[in-house]
């Protein structure tokens, strides 16, 4: 095979490959979106929650939070995470944060600290 016949089998196989790649890559079905549009929308007020309650602990009780102890969502419209205290009462101010975020609040729609609510916005619905 000489350098001519090289190259154009070259040409021929990236062309080749040029169409099984298009080919194998076909649009996504409706549900595909969807999923995959839910999986945003969780990570989205998970990460609006994670930066936003914290801050509202903090503001309330003056106790730094770090990581939720447990996490509720229905993977559409809310977020509720809750902070346990690890410490002893003498050390923390608080036993029990819940802070629950809905996506058409745009933020935290309640904020319960030891059972008694800081923050409560109507969920719109």
């Amino acid at each position: 095979m000489n350098g001519t016949q090289k190259l154009l089998a070259a040409v021929v196989g990236v062309f080749v490959l040029g169409f099984l790649m298009v080919g194998s890559n076909k649009e996504k079905t409706n549900e595909q979106k969807e999923n995959e549009s839910m999986v945003r929308a969780t990570v989205a007020m998970e990460t609006m929650a994670s930066r936003k309650c914290p801050v509202a602990i903090k503001k309330f009780t003056g106790d730094q939070v770090y990581f939720p102890t447990s996490t509720d969502t229905d993977h559409q419209t809310f977020v509720s995470m809750t902070w346990d205290s690890a410490k002893t009462d003498d050390e923390y101010s608080f036993k029990k944060a819940v802070c629950t975020l809905h996506e058409t609040v745009g933020g935290i729609s309640k904020l319960e600290i030891d059972g008694k609510t800081f923050i409560e916005k109507e969920v719109k619905r």
